[in-house]
């Protein structure tokens, strides 16, 4: 076990290395001038040039990307050239409220995702199971701003059941702010759904289908207990991928979302820094979501051997 997350950790800082060498270098390519950016077209060439002196942005690249690695290993992601403050806080703070609205999405499509697979792999080919199927992929295929828009209308302005916006008001407590949530994550729960449900469909059906399902009911087995032991802890193991791919996907792909929904996550956050060629800003920003996923990766590795020794015992050999 411990050689196994050993070589899977080691993978993933490489992994780690790659994304923040692309990530800086994607940062430098971006159109225009820091220093002009801040200061604005009207200023001087000269306050420019110091401006920029100042910021370190003249220095030889290699030079800069090893002061920042090392600086963020440390913990320090740098000062704002935007805010003029640093980095840490506004990133931590815009992962916060990502991580909180990732975190309403997942408790309403994974449980519901996974039952509607199961449900549709014990009545296949029968109407239910066409329902949840076509249903799910007709529903994933939909973008994001589609489905949102679509809800907002019918919930925020028509019914008027849910806030339209996010942004709850200050020092609001657990449910207030849930309930500014809602609405936001059900786009995603429409997108997620029928990724979840068809996994876990797929992996119900081959796992029906298997020698050791069969013998279980040979010898005797009640129903419920072949499903609940012998078959979930194999059908689902790919469902547990298709969940942790998209964590990285709900932490930092929510710009459309949090654009809609007027709300202050991390995908916006980098956007904005981008816009302003705010390098510190959006570089920590996302080597942090990249951060997020090789933890969620990982997690799944961990997951996997657990649930299923042989890809433990296999990857040994």
């Amino acid at each position: 076990m411990l050689s196994f997350l050993v070589r899977r950790l080691a993978l993933s800082l490489v992994t780690l290395f790659l994304l923040s060498v692309m990530v800086f270098l994607g940062g430098q390519v971006l159109p225009g001038n820091v220093g002009r950016a801040i200061l604005g077209p009207f200023a001087d060439q000269r306050a420019v040039d110091t401006l920029n002196h100042t910021l370190g942005v003249d220095r030889p690249l290699l030079t800069q990307y090893a002061t920042w690695v090392w600086n963020f290993v440390q913990g320090d992601m740098g000062t704002s050239y935007i805010f003029r403050s640093p980095v840490a806080p506004f990133v931590i703070d815009a992962l916060g409220n990502s991580i909180k609205l990732a975190a309403v999405a997942f408790v309403l499509v994974v449980p519901i995702g996974i039952l509607s697979g199961v449900v549709a792999a014990l009545n296949l080919n029968r109407p239910l199971d066409r329902i949840i199927s076509l249903g799910g992929l007709s529903v994933a295929v939909l973008p994001e701003f589609v489905t949102g828009i679509i809800l907002v209308l019918i919930f925020g302005v028509w019914l008027r059941w849910l806030p339209i916006s996010a942004a709850w008001p200050r020092d609001s407590g657990f449910f207030t702010q849930l309930y500014y949530l809602i609405l936001p994550s059900l786009p995603l729960f429409l997108v997620l759904f029928g990724y979840i449900a068809r996994m876990a469909r797929s992996g119900m059906i081959e796992a029906l289908d298997s020698d050791y399902t069969r013998t279980a009911v040979l010898k005797g087995l009640p129903w419920r207990t072949v499903i609940w032991r012998h078959v979930l802890r194999n059908a689902l193991l790919p469902t547990i991928t298709v969940i942790a791919t998209q964590t990285g996907y709900l932490i930092g792909g929510l710009v459309v979302i949090e654009t809609l929904f007027r709300y202050q996550g991390i995908g916006s956050l980098i956007v904005t820094a981008a816009r302003g060629k705010d390098f510190p800003m959006l570089e920590s920003g996302t080597l942090t979501i990249g951060i997020v996923y090789a933890v969620a990766t990982l997690s799944v590795d961990f997951l996997y051997s657990v649930l299923n020794p042989r890809i433990r015992l296999g990857s040994d050999q």
